[in-house]
């Protein structure tokens, strides 16, 4: 007997939005987010600092303390798609592995990496923090004094410093249609 409360639901999905600090991940799943929510969809979005402030004020930021921030992002991730909620993770996300094994551990898995030069994301920064870094005065600034190992083969490559918001959201959901996590939008002719 199935209980009235009980409901049958489409599977959830993964994207994993991947970049330096700064690129503009939290900008573009938030965004995204919006989308998916205009869609019927049920969507949650794990931003790695809110995750970090919230989950994770125990770990520093080693290779290890960042593997395990991503291990748990991963878990909470897992867990979702399984219930059938869409998962925005924006986490800077610096090592390959750690990304690979969050990808084996999630079903339904869509990495997008958010690209934007050195540069760029030096010109864009208000804190100042990428200046300070490059100055020998932060340890362990990802892209400066700890490494960025950039996707492979990831489903999508934005460019933030080249491609409006806009186009990295379609982008995006074009690989998530493409992959039938997505039902198409109906157009109507009126």
């Amino acid at each position: 007997m199935v209980h009235p409360t009980s409901a049958q639901h489409e599977p959830g999905f993964a994207v994993w939005l991947t970049g330096m600090s700064g690129a503009g991940k939290s900008t573009l799943g938030d965004a995204l987010a919006r989308e998916l929510r205009a869609r019927g969809l049920r969507v949650e979005v794990l931003d790695g600092d809110e995750i970090r402030e919230h989950l994770s004020q125990d770990l520093g930021f080693s290779k290890q303390d960042r593997d395990t921030q991503v291990q748990r992002i991963a878990y909470l991730t897992r867990l979702l798609v399984r219930n059938g909620v869409a998962v925005i993770v924006a986490a800077v996300s610096p090592y390959a592995e750690a990304r690979a094994r969050a990808r084996e551990s999630i079903d339904r898995f869509v990495e997008v990496h958010v690209d934007c030069s050195l540069d760029e994301l030096v010109r864009r920064d208000v804190k100042g923090l990428y200046r300070r870094a490059l100055a020998g005065e932060i340890e362990h600034f990802t892209g400066v004094s700890d490494p960025y190992e950039p996707p492979a083969a990831p489903e999508v490559r934005v460019d933030s410093a080249t491609q409006s918001a806009d186009e990295s959201l379609a982008a995006i959901l074009d690989a998530i249609k493409g992959r039938g996590y997505l039902a198409p939008t109906t157009e109507r002719s009126d």
